[in-house]
């Protein structure tokens, strides 16, 4: 199927009632987990990659980078059956925003959270009748989450829940495409003190009041399988834990459609990587020791695809 503007997957999920994971991408393997796990699953797929990532595959150069992610995911997104979207997370300077709008990104966020709400509303205005122009969607967001954004930490106390009514007149005065209202959720793998709570009365007060594909950032679940496994072969994730899978469950009934996951596909590939070393020490071939990786990757997808209600939606 076609490379695919990220507006089109979201609005179906919306209007269907599901969820389609945004997974995060700093490489070629990653790449290659989450097309498999797609195809396999015959669901939507969203790949963004955070400012970092441009720069990183740029080696400094965020136009190369953007490009080279564009190149990477369009031959993949042109061959497969399964339709395919690439997206800009959380996009907080204006020449980043702008060459992934340039190279072709499906979609990218404006994330000027910490500013005031009237400040943030003209930023993102501004972005998106930019990227409207040349039929890019865009996502921006509303109150703060603790944790690490793309190595910015977020203290406690800057952290603020979203406030519906702001949300319905971001929306109707930006033209946004969709929207990641803060409800609780925090970045990174080592979320909560305690228990997992969202406040789902406010999501849903956010969905009736925008009526649009709303994103849950913050979302990854942390399985515990993937955690004994790496700390079996020597890592250390004490204290990291997630969203439960029946909150996350809940939150799309109450109207989430895009779930961003990073975290958990990071600690699965690290889980496989040391997995392989330690049990084939003379190996030195990145395409063997690869292998294990992305495959526990690609079944930590699929997994999240069956949770989110997108396997089979294509």
């Amino acid at each position: 199927m076609p490379y695919v503007n990220t507006k089109d997957i979201l609005e179906k999920a919306s209007k269907e009632g599901y969820a389609v994971p945004a997974l995060n991408i700093n490489n070629l393997e990653f790449l290659h987990a989450i097309i498999d796990a797609g195809i396999e699953e015959n669901a939507p797929i969203i790949i963004e990659t955070s400012e970092g990532a441009i720069k990183y595959a740029g080696n400094g150069d965020i136009r190369r980078g953007a490009q080279l992610f564009v190149s990477m995911v369009r031959a993949f997104a042109n061959t497969v059956p399964v339709p395919v979207a690439l997206h800009l997370d959380h996009g907080k300077h204006f020449n980043i925003i702008m060459e992934a709008i340039k190279a072709g990104y499906s979609s990218v966020m404006i994330d000027a959270s910490e500013y005031p709400f009237e400040k943030n509303l003209e930023e993102t205005k501004k972005i998106v009748e930019i990227a409207h122009s040349v039929g890019v969607s865009v996502e921006a967001e509303l109150g703060r989450l603790v944790g690490i954004e793309d190595n910015v930490v977020v203290a406690e106390h800057e952290a603020v829940l979203v406030d519906p009514n702001e949300a319905k007149e971001f929306v109707e005065n930006t033209g946004v495409d969709f929207l990641a209202p803060a409800i609780g959720t925090s970045h990174g793998a080592f979320k909560f003190k305690g228990e997992a709570k969202l406040d789902f009365d406010r999501l849903k007060k956010v969905k009736e009041l925008t009526g649009i594909p709303l994103v849950l950032h913050g979302a990854s679940s942390v399985p515990e399988d993937i955690v004994k496994l790496a700390e079996s072969y020597g890592a250390n994730f004490k204290g990291a834990k997630g969203v439960p899978s029946d909150i996350l469950k809940k939150a799309v009934k109450f109207g989430i459609n895009k779930v961003n996951t990073d975290t958990d596909l990071r600690m699965a590939y690290v889980a496989g990587l040391r997995e392989f070393l330690t049990n084939n020490p003379g190996e030195f071939d990145p395409r063997k020791y690869f292998k294990t990786a992305k495959e526990y990757v690609k079944e930590v997808i699929k997994a999240r695809m069956r949770l989110l209600g997108c396997s089979n939606k294509a």
